[in-house]
């Protein structure tokens, strides 16, 4: 019986030690002295400290090898008869005198191995007798060490092919039949460890019991080195043998230790033709016993065989390995009720890792693992277990990863099914993960179809999902989000307009339930996708019969129209205002002009009643004076009212500043170089002397508020503008109203109560510099600014 005090353990291995010690010495003495009678008297004091129930596995192995050091020396003395003068027959017999068989079975065994290299008896006869006689020996860690001690001592004396000690044609079963049978021995005495000692100890005995699990797998270890181990006998002799063991044993340590054994031992080509057989014992384990991690490693070990030389992969479509594995991990996960559900999906991870590798081409044997782990999810509610769902991205994820296309994942009936056992927040890990494969790979989404599944693949990242609020979202983690969904509808592409127009609708119903805060986001690059798709048919007009859209320019205007006004409701107005503009010009190039007209209304409605911060309107009042500038479709009278309009609005922007720029710079709606018919030279000096005054009461403002009159900037902006139209070849810009204009400047510069201010100064001087360049110029040009004083 163990105690637990490890005082006393040390005091016993100690005491063991020095008696192994002074007994060795003496036989030291008699080995020198060539005396055999004293030399084995003492040699089996010495090995009588094996015989001690006090110690710990752990201590005696200990114990154990400083015996095992002093049999070594006392094997030379048995190999040199002219020493002790005894016949190796007549010593084996000697030692079986020895009082107590722990010695006794040592000496022999000692004895036997060289009665083996002596060759005076076949090696399967001595190896059967010493095989035998050790089962004299029960107890379980004295007998364990005994037969680990023989098949120490025996593993390089096998009658194997092509070994020294090679006998008859059968001699290679015999080897087997010695070493099958030390392994059964050995692995009943291991097992049969767990029950020594106090249930208090228990734990500590298992860990030591496990650091003795390589005394049993040495064994399998030889098995696996033995030349004559052809697949036949393997497949006939050994496997089933040894299996037979493992499950009869009924232990989970030595179950998961010694499948693994046979996994890492036996070549895989013999796992490949033995595959039935190996994975029938799996169901029939310990329900404790890891078959997961077995399971995976055999799959792996089959996956690198696979991936050594295509000559191997007929071999497995042969032995339909796919299939068997399938069923046996069915089997397996249909045994073990009490499988948590995260070793369940690790195994179709492992699987699916497999199938990749060795039948890349097999998609449908792709969907069949996607489809059992669906089958094992349903009924239960949503993954909590943060395990089980980061081995579902990995299963998800395995197929983008190997075929570098997510086409191919859409293609997979239950991808879509696996994804909905997951929490939102996974959900949309996975949904990030698919944007990334398509994005890193540059994946063409090129059908409707298509993305109607991959936009339910992603579903939430494009809406909230039951349970979650857009509130709850930290806000870099969601502009992130959208950002990609964002990049991943610029991927959608498709060169038949038609197509494209389905794929643009398509992702319109699955985005306009997004929500305030995701709309945004993704219906800008949609919109721009349909505008791509509208220059693609410029020229094209008309309506098609048929209950499908078809794609004509009005049709898709129409649908555009319907997504900017989702925007301006959430409330986006600026951005609203900025498609809308978007659009008025994409209707300008197709040369429809009610339509553009209706944008700019848009635009221009959404300016009056929406935007009402100061800065906002300044960009949007420019915007709209930029577009309409370089629109060319509409009539007179349209042209008039849109211009008027954005003159309008101009001159009552809040700040005076803000007005006079947004005013001289409307300027350019009546003079457009590159159109006929619109150089209105009246209407132009008109908006600058507007301009001019508006500067003017700025200026006469600050006077009144600040004491001084500020700089001169707008003046010497409004001058470049009269310089530019001067150079157009407007009638109406004089070199007079130039001259007039920079006597004005220099005077209110002078003024002293016109604040200094390097910037305008430096300005002033850029303009003054360049009249000063044109008229050196000289030529036509030169000629005009001639009357023009600096």
């Amino acid at each position: 019986m163990m105690i637990n005090g490890i005082e006393d353990e040390d005091k016993w291995l100690a005491e063991g030690i020095a008696a192994i010690q002074h007994n060795a010495f003496y036989m030291h003495r008699a080995l020198d002295a060539n005396n055999l009678r004293e030399a084995l008297k003492y040699s089996a004091q010495m090995l009588s400290e094996l015989r001690t129930s006090k110690l710990s596995p752990h201590k005696y192995y200990e114990l154990y090898m400083r015996a095992f050091d002093e049999l070594r020396k006392l094997e030379m003395f048995f190999k040199d008869e002219s020493r002790h003068g005894v016949s190796i027959v007549d010593l084996y017999e000697l030692v079986q005198h020895a009082g107590n068989i722990l010695p006794r079975m040592y000496l022999l065994c000692t004895v036997g191995s060289v009665y083996i290299k002596s060759k005076e008896a076949p090696a399967k006869d001595v190896l059967k007798d010493l095989v035998e006689m050790c089962r004299g020996v029960q107890h379980p860690i004295r007998g364990l060490f005994l037969r680990s001690y023989l098949a120490q001592i025996s593993r390089d004396k096998l009658p194997d092919i092509g070994s020294e000690y090679e006998g008859d044609a059968d001699s290679v079963v015999d080897a087997v039949e010695f070493v099958l049978q030390n392994f059964t021995e050995m692995n009943k005495l291991w097992v049969r460890l767990q029950h020594q000692g106090p249930g208090r100890v228990r734990e500590k005995l298992e860990k030591e019991r496990s650091e003795l699990r390589d005394l049993v797998g040495k064994n399998l270890h030889v098995l696996g080195q033995i030349e004559g181990v052809d697949l036949g006998m393997y497949k006939d002799a050994v496997l089933p043998r040894v299996l037979e063991q493992i499950v009869n044993c009924s232990d989970d340590l030595a179950q998961y230790y010694l499948m693994d054994c046979i996994i890492q031992v036996f070549p895989d080509e013999y796992h490949l033709q033995t595959l039935e057989t190996l994975l029938g014992a799996c169901p029939q384990l310990q329900p404790t016993v890891d078959v997961k991690t077995v399971l995976s490693q055999l799959m792996e070990r089959l996956s690198n065989y696979a991936a050594s030389s295509t000559d191997v992969l007929p071999e497995f479509l042969q032995v339909e390995a796919f299939a068997k594995l399938s069923s046996a991990i069915g089997r397996v996960i249909e045994a073990q009720v009490n499988m948590p559900i995260v070793g369940a999906i690790t195994l179709y991870v492992s699987l699916l890792t497999f199938t990749l590798r060795v039948h890349p081409d097999r998609l449908d044997y792709v969907d069949q693992v996607l489809g059992a782990c669906v089958k094992k999810l349903s009924g239960k509610p949503k993954l909590e277990d943060q395990r089980a769902k980061k081995q579902v991205v990995a299963l998800l994820s395995a197929p983008l990863e190997k075929y570098n296309d997510a086409v191919m994942a859409l293609t997979l009936s239950n991808y879509p099914r696996v994804m909905d056992h997951l929490d939102n927040e996974t959900n949309k890990v996975m949904a990030m993960v698919i944007i990334e494969s398509i994005m890193k790979n540059y994946t063409c989404i090129s059908t409707a179809d298509q993305v109607e599944v991959l936009f339910e693949l992603i579903k939430g990242l494009i809406k909230d999902l039951d349970g979650t609020a857009v509130d709850e979202l930290d806000e870099e983690d969601f502009n992130e989000e959208q950002n990609s969904v964002a990049r991943l509808i610029h991927m959608l592409y498709n060169d038949d307009p038609e197509e494209l127009l389905k794929i643009i609708c398509t992702v319109k119903k699955s985005i306009m339930n997004g929500g305030p805060r995701r709309l945004p986001f993704t219906v800008p690059p949609l919109i721009f996708s349909a505008l791509r798709l509208i220059r693609q048919l410029q020229g094209q007009d008309g309506d098609v019969a048929g209950e499908e859209v078809p794609a004509t320019p009005k049709k898709i205007f129409q649908i555009l129209n319907e997504m900017i006004e989702s925007l301006s409701t959430i409330p986006s107005p600026e951005l609203a205002l900025r498609l809308y503009l978007q659009c008025a010009e994409a209707a300008n190039d197709c040369g429809l002009e009610p339509v553009a007209y209706e944008f700019f209304t848009q635009a221009f409605v959404l300016y009056e009643e929406e935007i009402a911060d100061s800065k906002a309107q300044v960009t949007a009042i420019h915007l709209i004076t930029g577009t309409l500038q370089r629109l060319n479709v509409f009539g007179v009278e349209n042209r008039d009212t849109l211009t008027h309009k954005a003159t309008g609005y101009s001159a009552k922007l809040l700040k005076k500043p803000d007005q006079c720029r947004a005013v001289y710079a409307c300027s350019h709606l009546f003079w457009v170089d590159d159109q006929d018919g619109i150089k209105d030279g009246e209407r132009v000096l008109l908006c600058l002397k507007r301009a001019l005054r508006i500067a003017n009461a700025a200026q006469q403002m600050a006077n009144v508020t600040r004491g001084n009159s500020g700089p001169v900037t707008l003046f010497v902006e409004i001058l470049n503008k009269y310089l530019y139209f001067f150079e157009k070849g407007n009638p109406q810009i004089t070199s007079a109203a130039i001259q007039g204009l920079i006597e004005l400047i220099t005077t209110e510069m002078q003024s002293e109560s016109t604040a200094p201010n390097a910037a305008s100064d430096a300005f002033f001087a850029s303009t003054l510099r360049y009249i000063q360049f044109q008229k050196q110029k000289g030529g036509a040009m030169g000629e005009k600014y001639d009357s023009v004083k600096v």
